[in-house]
């Protein structure tokens, strides 16, 4: 069974990439003409809307009740208390255009005295539920420890939004402005309350991320469904507040995202010179596409470890604003941490992260 403690939810926001970002909300033109006339200044706006009063909302209910054999009455009811939330509109839009990309800065933030020190208090008391996922699961007590940290700082920032808020607003009033993932939240809105009926708890009642993302490890309520584990095996598993499970379930998510045992994340490499050559490389961007063979005929160098890896690699480049670019070979366990986060600085980070703590140790 599982069972997620909302009590033990923080009252820091953090996005899945540990984004904080200041809480002013923006003039938001509502495409809808269920909005158009409503101020939404802020969230908990005495005219903020309500989505029991939308049609298409209802339907939803109904349709998501019909296909998993759920009560339409509790379905409807969940969703009518839903709000439209302004500030969550806010959070999933991307930088400014122009905005450049810098790997040093964005490590900064990760690999810091703070998450340094806790990510050792967190390894320090749950090393045995580390040691036991490594060998179950395979992956290394680092990576798990550099996820955690990176997501949530080892549980204080796990987000205070409401998840069907959250969800409700990205499904139905996704923003103009950047691509329509609205399908996504709605998939993952309807995986929210399976999740919540089959546990029987009050789908008001959790809290997380503004994209949705739930407990220490941010999970996404599919991720969940799909990934989450009782590592300690005491019949339920919390991500809230149960290390063991947390860190079982992260390592069981790389697990299926394909992570390799023993396999390195990536080698250094000193890109090709030419830049149609280091172009058709990064071609493929984090997906790993190149034997070590074609990266020497391509004119990427790669370290002696990198030359003896049977697998194939990706040219991953980290731009570093106005400096010179870094470059790594991603390996497939690379890949399996941008699974989490479709970033490759984001795996980066997680790696970073990682050695830094497995280092101060």
């Amino acid at each position: 069974m599982l069972h997620l403690r909302s009590t033990s939810v923080r009252l820091v926001l953090a996005c899945a990439a540990g984004l904080v970002v200041a809480l002013s909300t923006p003039a938001f033109a509502a495409k809808s003409k269920h909005r158009k006339h409503v101020n939404v200044k802020a969230d908990n706006a005495p005219d903020a809307v309500i989505y029991g009063g939308r049609e298409d909302v209802m339907r939803f209910a109904a349709e998501v009740a019909e296909r998993h054999e759920l009560d339409l009455a509790w379905t409807q009811a969940a969703l009518s208390q839903s709000r439209f939330m302004p500030s969550v509109v806010k959070y999933i839009m991307p930088p400014p255009a122009g905005t450049a990309k810098n790997w040093m800065a964005y490590r900064g933030r990760f690999v810091e005295p703070t998450r340094i020190k806790a990510g050792v208090a967190f390894w320090n008391a749950n090393e045995a539920w580390l040691r036991l996922a490594e060998e179950r699961y395979g992956v290394p007590a680092e990576i798990i420890v550099g996820i955690i940290g990176v997501e949530t700082i080892y549980g204080q920032q796990m987000g205070n939004f409401r998840i069907i808020d959250a969800l409700a607003t990205l499904s139905f009033d996704f923003p103009s402005g950047r691509k329509d993932r609205s399908a996504f939240f709605r998939e993952e809105l309807e995986n929210y309350l399976v999740l919540t009926s089959k546990e029987g708890v009050d789908p008001q009642s959790w809290r997380g991320s503004y994209a949705g993302a739930i407990g220490m490890p941010q999970f996404m309520p599919s991720s969940i469904l799909k990934n989450a584990v009782d590592l300690n095996g005491d019949g339920h598993i919390d991500l809230l507040g149960d290390t063991a499970d947390v860190i079982g379930s992260v390592a069981n998510f790389l697990a299926n995202a394909g992570w390799e045992r023993g396999l390195p994340t990536h080698f250094d490499v000193a890109a090709p010179v030419d830049t149609t050559k280091r172009a058709l490389l990064l071609e493929p961007d984090i997906l790993p596409s190149f034997t070590a063979q074609e990266f020497d005929e391509h004119g990427a160098a790669l370290s002696d470890a990198g030359t003896t890896h049977p697998g194939k690699v990706a040219l991953v480049e980290l731009q570093n604003g106005d400096a010179a670019p870094t470059y790594v070979a991603g390996t497939g366990n690379f890949y399996a941490i941008t699974r989490y986060n479709w970033s490759s600085y984001y795996a980066m980070a997680v790696i970073a992260l990682g050695d830094a703590v497995k280092r101060q140790r």
